[in-house]
């Protein structure tokens, strides 16, 4: 266990220090806390970060129609629902 002085001091005599569990990140190997394993992610901030912009960039939302509902497109589902979009065209 890792040993942290928190500042400002908590008490009024001095500074107060907090054992903190760590656990190991699965992509990088750096540590973060056990308060953020015990919610079920098992990777670091940092690397967390980079994996939601990536699944960010693997989809987009777009409005069939005028008026229509928005629809969730995905790399794969692209060309045919962007096939569907044209109003002009028989589906």
């Amino acid at each position: 266990m890792k040993r942290v002085t928190l500042f400002p001091p908590q008490t009024a005599g001095g500074l107060e220090t907090k054992d903190f569990a760590w656990r190991t990140c699965t992509e990088c190997g750096d540590d973060y806390p056990a308060e953020r394993a015990e919610l079920g992610y098992r990777v670091c901030l940092f690397c967390g970060e980079d994996m939601a912009r990536a699944e960010r960039k693997s989809w987009c939302v777009v409005q069939e129609y005028g008026k229509g509902p928005y629809q969730l497109v995905t790399a794969s589902a692209a060309p045919t629902t962007l096939r569907q979009t044209n109003q002009k065209q028989p589906r």
